[in-house]
């Protein structure tokens, strides 16, 4: 299983550009910082990737998609924190619960 990752920050950009609602936005921001989705992959699958795809292009993020599946390496997954950057954690901590 592939995940594919985004800051938060830049997810929320790229949220609120497409004319998402703000609750929509917030609950998808908070869910990428706190690792929801790969916590599920990892629940159901027994290989899982994660592909992080700030600051990329949709064409680089295919290839690399493209590339996993040719050559099915170990599964990576657990490098992506974005707690650890402070920006987000001020940002989540802004918003409240």
């Amino acid at each position: 299983m592939i995940v594919l990752r985004c800051h938060p920050l830049e997810l929320e950009r790229r949220l609120r550009s497409s004319g998402r609602d703000a609750r929509e936005v917030q609950e998808n921001v908070v869910a990428e910082a706190v690792d929801r989705i790969l916590i599920e992959a990892l629940r159901r699958a027994k290989r899982v990737w994660e592909v992080d795809t700030t600051g990329r292009t949709v064409r680089s993020v295919a290839q690399e998609v493209r590339r996993l599946f040719r050559a099915r390496p170990a599964p990576r997954f657990g490098q992506v924190d974005w707690l650890a950057d402070p920006a987000v954690t001020e940002q989540l901590l802004r918003r409240g619960p």
